[in-house]
């Protein structure tokens, strides 16, 4: 069995369990009372349960609810270095009809964040977690605690009420641009709430709109360029997480194609769309494509020029993760390795380079080397 990277990880997508009952003692009496009220799926769900049996802590608990036993069953094993933290079903706020309580909840979940895991050990990194339902509440979130050095990124849930390149979102990017952090989308929350349907509409089974998440990013990507919105914020970057990656190619090729014969009904594009996609764009590797000829998959990493836009996650604790050992070709040049399972993420997100990393030394190695 390949042994753990002979390098430090960063992880851009663990899943931490959240403690709701500490959540809602930040929030207003009034809407506390209400609980944590998510839009809920349409009827479906995964069949076997979304996380790992054995991600649950020995102590009891939901999976990835224990800050010590994360390090202990994922980042030591693996040795990650860094570990981006991003919630569940909170995320799902984003397309609450009640824009307000979920203003509330973003935000009481951002200061829980503070006292609980992020103050636990510099190895977790936080995520301003904004609703993107109410644009100017998320911009007033993101200036009040976007600042802080333990958060390192916004994250807002990919599903939306209306493409997320339109003028009305342009106050999170304006506000995410002032603090100097990336913008993150990740899914989940497709078709539940005010986005109203998934993609070509409901699916029927959550096999169906498990598979079809990829086809909403191709379109919020889409948007985010065709729009504008990286030439109205020349300094943002934007990451897409979970939502594949194989289907890049296409978009950037039917892009440009369509770009070179419809370039005046958008006159502020001045260059060619793939060419703003792979300078502010970066995708992570969960869920990675898995052809049938691994050859196919260097061909692919070629296409997306992979060394500069892929970033490393792992998706833990949930069904469908990713394990680092196995990620990657190992035909893959190491440097090439290395830029996908560090260099830029620390890029994206100001953490140390890997060389400091190294220097530095951690108190989680790999397992191996206990």
């Amino acid at each position: 069995m390949p042994k753990p990277m002979n390098f430090p990880i960063i992880d851009a997508d663990v899943h931490h369990t959240a403690d709701t009952k500490e959540i809602l003692k930040r929030m207003p009496r009034a809407l506390a009372s209400r609980g944590i009220l998510a839009p809920g799926r349409q009827g479906y769900t995964n069949p076997h349960g979304v996380n790992r049996r054995d991600a649950r802590p020995p102590s009891g608990g939901a999976p990835c609810s224990d800050p010590a036993y994360t390090i202990e069953h994922h980042f030591r094993p693996n040795n990650i270095r860094y570990g981006v933290l991003h919630p569940g079903g909170l995320m799902s706020m984003g397309v609450s009809a009640d824009y307000r309580f979920a203003a509330e909840v973003c935000r009481a979940y951002n200061d829980y964040m503070l006292e609980s895991w992020l103050a636990y050990d510099d190895c977790y990194v936080g995520a301003v977690l904004v609703a993107g339902n109410w644009p100017e509440a998320a911009a007033k979130e993101i200036r009040r605690i976007g600042h802080h050095e333990r958060f390192r990124e916004i994250i807002m849930c990919s599903a939306s009420e209306a493409p997320l390149g339109q003028a009305r979102y342009w106050p999170i990017y304006e506000a995410a641009c002032e603090v100097g952090l990336p913008v993150a989308v990740h899914p989940g929350a497709e078709g539940t709430g005010v986005s109203g349907q998934a993609y070509a509409g409901m699916p029927s089974s959550y096999f169906e709109w498990h598979t079809g998440l990829s086809q909403n990013y191709m379109g919020q990507l889409a948007s985010l360029v065709i729009e504008g919105v990286f030439n109205e914020f020349p300094q943002l970057m934007f990451l897409a997480i979970e939502g594949g990656f194989g289907w890049l190619p296409h978009l950037l090729w039917r892009l440009d194609k369509n770009w070179k014969a419809l370039r005046e009904t958008t006159p502020w594009l001045t260059e060619p769309p793939s060419a703003i996609i792979k300078r502010h764009v970066r995708l992570s590797t969960q869920p990675i494509e898995e052809p049938e000829k691994p050859e196919h998959l260097m061909q692919l990493f070629d296409m997306i020029d992979a060394p500069e836009t892929l970033i490393f996650s792992s998706d833990y604790p949930h069904w469908d993760g990713d394990d680092p050992r196995f990620v990657l070709p190992r035909s893959m040049p190491e440097a090439d390795q290395r830029r996908i399972f560090y260099e830029n993420a620390a890029g994206l997100y100001g953490l140390p380079a890997l060389e400091a990393s190294t220097a530095a030394g951690t108190n989680l190695e790999p397992a191996d080397a206990l």
